[in-house]
């Protein structure tokens, strides 16, 4: 499989866990599109380093041959997915109630403890 196929896949698997399968609907909302060009300006300067200083080296056989920054254009696709894939699944979790403590707020409990002592 090329990394072009992997991150068409990886959009459209994406697309489902968001649309189908939590149902967050987080691409319907606009406030996830005004967002989300901050999030690509950040991979565009990241993956721009890498590749721009070939660290990372991709198989030309294996990407359609397009590149913004330095990065082939898969890596937006990829990177878009990865966001929208975690995004969704922190709201569904958030709708129902799952949290690491402590919540916001709360402290560690040594603050607590500390102020029962003075």
């Amino acid at each position: 499989m090329t990394y072009t196929a992997a991150a068409v896949l990886g959009v459209l698997g994406a697309l489902a866990v968001d649309l189908f399968v939590l149902r967050t609907r987080l691409v319907t909302r606009a406030v996830f599109w005004a967002t989300y060009p901050i999030i690509i300006v950040f991979q565009l300067l990241s993956n721009g380093i890498l590749t721009g200083r070939r660290i990372v080296i991709y198989n030309p056989n294996a990407i359609l041959g397009l590149r913004l920054v330095y990065a082939p254009v898969e890596d937006l696709l990829f990177g878009f997915a990865m966001v929208l894939l975690t995004l969704s699944v922190w709201v569904w979790l958030g709708r129902r109630g799952v949290q690491r403590g402590p919540a916001a707020g709360e402290g560690s409990g040594l603050l607590r403890r500390l102020r029962g002592r003075a």
